[in-house]
Parts: C-alpha cells; structure tokens; sequence
C-alpha cells in the first residue's frame, strides 16, 4: 500500500485521505476515483476564486515529480485518456458519472523503476487577475484557510479542533529567489513565507509582479 502525503501537515492526512492506491506492477499506479471525487466536490460547494486542491504524483524516496509516460481513466465499459502536466499534476474532471460508475485512474511512470505516491496540496496558482500585494494575499489567506478547514469536516473542525494545524499565513513560490524589506516576510531560496495579519486587508501596495509567483499554498505552524 502506498503512502500519501498531505503536503500542507501530516497531522490530519489520515482523517483527510481516504483514497485508496496500489501498484498493479512495477510500471503501473492506480488510484480510486471516488476519493478525487469528493473532494473536488467540496471545492466546487464552496465560493472559492483562488484556491483549488490540487493532485501530484511524486516519488516516495524524493518527493520529486513522477513523470507520467501515460495516464487512463478506466470504468468497467468506458475508457477516457487522463490530462497531465509535466509536473505530473493529474486534470481530473469533476464527473459525478465517473464516481457512480467506480472508475479507477491508471497511471504509467515514465520511469519504471519509480515509487509513486498521490500527493494532495491545497493551492492557488491562478492569479493572473491579481496584483500582488498583501490585500490579496490577506483574501488567498482566507480562502485556504476556509479550504482547510471543509476538507478537514465537520469532525475534525468542530469535535476534534484541536488536531487542526495553525495557518500562520501564506508561503509563496516564485520563478526566482526574491527579499522583501518587511519583518513579517521571510525569504528561503524560492519560498517566502508571509505571516498574514488583519491589516493586510485594506493595505492595496503592490509588493511586486504577479507573474512572478508560481503559486501560493498555506503556511502551516505544526
């Protein structure tokens, strides 16, 4: 059985994966479309404009990406090609008749001697109507925040609250290494990390350009 990663904190992944995953052979991964299923469907329930769970295939042993050779969404009469990325992100449709039919996902590594695993991340990559400043990082932070704590359900939020993680804020990618004179912002190779605060919410300056972020994903404090 393979292992997943909750690439936001470990400490609810089993309470929020219960999808299940194995390998048929060396070559093959192949996944349960039921668990993508509900949880695409919390997202599209909610009133959510940037942020997206996002699913990944990566390598147990590296957390690198697995490269996909090819990809098949199977039912037991139907046959559907899978869309991937080169960062082995897996487009999924959001098809309540794939989920009533039990389909199941089939993927083929590009290398066969890789151990894949789903990696599940809570993200906002589309952000090209944005400017880039701490308002609309202050707005990213709600929205994760909120998307967090639906995937997390009603018994983990409310009766067991305590095993949620602190967001402290945002972390924010970009395509190059980037400081900020600001002690809320800490810079670490490509990653900076912005400790959001209640100000932010009216505070409109622009802290650079948009393009340059690659995505924005919760700041967990475990």
């Amino acid at each position: 059985m393979n292992k997943y990663i909750f690439n936001c904190t470990n400490a609810i992944a089993l309470v929020l994966l219960g999808m299940s995953a194995f390998n048929v052979n060396a070559r093959e991964f192949v996944m349960s479309y039921d668990g993508f299923y509900d949880r695409l469907k919390i997202v599209n329930k909610g009133d959510f404009q940037y942020a997206r769970v996002n699913f990944y295939i990566s390598d147990i042993g590296t957390n690198e990406s697995c490269a996909i050779k090819s990809g098949t969404i199977l039912t037991e009469r139907n046959e559907y090609p899978l869309n991937f990325t080169d960062k082995a992100q897996l487009l999924l449709p959001f098809d309540k008749q794939l989920d009533t039919d039990k389909a199941v996902i089939v993927i083929e590594p590009q290398n066969p001697a890789h151990d894949c695993q789903l990696k599940l991340q809570i993200e906002a990559n589309e952000l090209e109507d944005l400017a880039f400043s701490k308002q609309s990082l202050y707005t990213i932070n709600e929205e994760l925040d909120e998307l967090l704590t639906d995937l997390s359900g009603f018994f983990v939020s409310k009766l067991m609250w305590f095993l949620l993680p602190e967001q402290k804020g945002v972390a924010v990618t970009f395509k190059s290494p980037r400081q900020f004179d600001d002690k809320s912002i800490t810079c670490e190779k490509l990653v900076c990390y912005f400790a959001v605060e209640d100000s932010w919410e009216d505070d409109s300056a622009v802290l650079g350009d948009i393009s340059n972020v690659i995505k924005v994903t919760p700041w967990i404090v475990k």
